[in-house]
């Protein structure tokens, strides 16, 4: 299931929460519209939220109205919002806003998503993406932290692991691959996001 989209279902008291669960489940039993969403949709709750994600647009407004219908029944309020996952920004968006349909308007979002990473990184002062290699042995580890470090790349050794700090995705991905041409096939490495880092992020090249 993609999961691309998501109705979110906002009680004001947790007690309603647990009455709507309880009511949408009790449907799913007696074979109600609701049990043909069974396998498409899963739903989460979060405190007073309750979360309905969805693999395609229809798939989550047949959701969205049978959930209403059920909560009308129990004569329970709640607001709704409906949102889909955008893959350049990484987060959810209002269904309202477009989404990039050409090479450009996505090249373009791809870029704001960058420019976003990389203040973000200079901000806070700590790389917002790191890169993270295994060495087959503790003195591959030395060598390459060694030549690394020759370069002007700050770099963090434990035993036969190594961590270096990048500002954006693309900047971690360059460094990955430029790290992969000089490692054996022996040697794994991995880039991720990360909420904190300890060494400053490096700033951008004028």
């Amino acid at each position: 299931m993609a999961d691309d989209w998501r109705v979110t279902v906002a009680f004001r008291d947790e007690a309603d929460v647990q009455r709507a669960v309880q009511s949408v489940r009790e449907h799913e039993v007696e074979g109600d519209v609701l049990s043909g969403l069974a396998h498409r949709v899963v739903m989460s709750v979060d405190g007073p939220t309750v979360f309905l994600y969805a693999g395609t647009e229809d798939t989550a407004r047949e959701a969205d109205r049978v959930v209403r219908e059920v909560l009308t029944q129990q004569q329970l309020s709640a607001e709704f919002t409906l949102d889909r996952w955008h893959p350049l920004e990484e987060e959810w968006e209002d269904v309202s806003v477009p989404m990039p349909d050409t090479v450009e308007q996505r090249a373009a979002e791809h870029q704001h998503l960058v420019d976003y990473e990389t203040e973000e990184s200079l901000a806070a002062g700590q790389a917002g993406w790191e890169v993270r290699v295994e060495l087959p042995s503790h003195h591959k580890a030395v060598e390459l932290a060694e030549r690394l470090q020759a370069e002007g790349r700050p770099v963090i050794r434990r035993w036969k692991y190594l961590v270096l700090g990048a500002n954006n995705e693309d900047d971690a991905r360059s460094l990955a691959e430029a790290i992969r041409q000089q490692i054996s096939a022996k040697a794994s490495v991995q880039i991720q996001a990360v909420a904190s880092i300890h060494f400053a992020a490096s700033k951008p090249e004028p």
